[in-house]
């Protein structure tokens, strides 16, 4: 997420007691900067998040597809992204339940932003015959084949959808809803009666990171893996099973091998704080934990991505993913 900077004396105005429950996206920035982060990750620029060979050219394809995302938030028109009716929002803020769920009939709209990412990424596919064939697959794809993999996608099934295709259909879905929950208002958004779900879209978080800066400094937040959300979680509590107890945080070694309690470290910009893997004994997930203390640009969704190591290292200590990344289907051979 990219927050806004404050201007000199707003800093003053501010409630420093309040803790914001919400941080709706900056979704005309958020992509752009995504894609920056991700082209860093690919070429090893960030201490921490050590990146393999095969993975840095994954990175920069996904960051072409973030491109993409940023692209037709640009050009497609503004109703393309309309939010629903007033009173069907309020409804659900009555009710606190999310405003723009996830679950139940899509706009119709979301397969004009499909079919405009597939459109921004031709010119790329042209040197890569792979995408070119996947580019292909997706456009033979009839609206209930495409509706079919977008249900899929949002409830996290590997059944009835393409490993090569889910990203680029939760590529649009994102576009979707991120660019509809910038256009709510953050204090009108009523908490869900479970914490661990996105109280704007109901779905599952991507990770979670510690953010600087204003009211939110030093505070948890969980970021929404679809519309990129993020909201307040208190800090040493499983993001699963609410559980704050047998809580503990792995991170890799310098040298590599297996995950290791991270010691606490006072010092900012420290390489072995910027991404750890928060791991619950009560119900035996993990999801990781990004610190912008130590790193000032951690993108929570793609640094999940570039993190794998962690991934297999926490996974084989015996902890299971609580929820996957919408640009690399887990668990999909």
């Amino acid at each position: 997420m990219v927050q806004r900077l404050l201007e000199p004396g707003e800093i003053e105005t501010l409630d420093h007691t309040a803790i914001p429950r919400l941080l709706l996206p900056e979704a005309r920035s958020l992509f752009t900067a995504r894609a920056t982060r991700l082209r860093q990750l690919a070429n090893n620029q960030i201490k921490g998040i050590p990146v393999g060979e095969t993975l840095s050219g994954y990175l920069n394809m996904m960051a072409a597809l973030v491109d993409a995302q940023a692209a037709v938030i640009r050009t497609l028109p503004p109703e393309t992204f309309a939010l629903p009716d007033a009173a069907g929002i309020q409804m659900a803020i009555d009710h606190h339940m999310p405003p723009l769920p996830v679950s139940g009939q899509r706009p119709p709209t979301w397969r004009r932003v499909f079919d405009a990412i597939l459109d921004q990424l031709d010119s790329l596919a042209a040197s890569q015959p792979q995408l070119a064939v996947v580019l292909a697959e997706l456009r033979s794809l009839d609206t209930a084949q495409l509706e079919g993999c977008a249900d899929a996608v949002l409830a996290e099934l590997t059944e009835g959808v393409h490993p090569l295709h889910a990203p680029f259909v939760a590529a649009a879905l994102q576009v979707m809803w991120t660019m509809r929950a910038s256009q709510l208002e953050a204090p009108r958004v009523q908490p869900l009666v479970t914490n661990t779900l996105c109280p704007v879209c109901g779905s599952h978080p991507v990770a979670s990171v510690i953010r600087i800066g204003g009211q939110s400094q030093g505070y948890r937040y969980l970021q929404c893996a679809c519309c990129s959300s993020e909201w307040h979680m208190v800090r040493v509590k499983c993001s699963c099973c609410e559980s704050t107890s047998n809580i503990a945080y792995q991170s890799i070694e310098p040298e590599g091998g297996l995950p290791a309690p991270a010691e606490p470290v006072n010092k900012a910009n420290d390489p072995s704080k910027v991404a750890r893997a928060e791991t619950c004994d009560d119900c035996h997930t993990y999801r990781k934990i990004f610190n912008q203390e130590h790193d000032f640009y951690v993108d929570p969704l793609a640094d999940d991505l570039a993190s794998l190591a962690l991934d297999l290292l926490v996974g084989e200590a015996g902890y299971a993913r609580a929820s996957g990344n919408p640009l690399l289907w887990f668990n999909a051979e």
